[in-house]
């Protein structure tokens, strides 16, 4: 299943900056824009795969998984 996330960039003093939109936290920097959009993605799938693995321990034993459209 792939979801689809906001990546907003901008160039500042020669590097460019860039965050995903609907994840807090998940921002990087780099020389190139190409360079940047790999990084976000990194960063992002890290940054979900700590996130649920977090919930997952916070909830301990006897929790069930349900899919959540919005």
């Amino acid at each position: 299943m792939q979801n689809q996330y906001t990546a907003l960039t901008k160039q500042v003093d020669g590097w460019w900056i860039g965050w995903v939109e609907e994840v807090p936290g998940v921002n990087c920097q780099e020389k190139n824009r190409t360079d940047l959009l790999e990084s976000l993605k990194v960063t992002l799938r890290e940054a979900l795969a700590f996130n649920k693995q977090e919930a997952i321990d916070a909830a301990l034993t006897g929790y069930s998984e349900e899919a959540l459209v919005v």
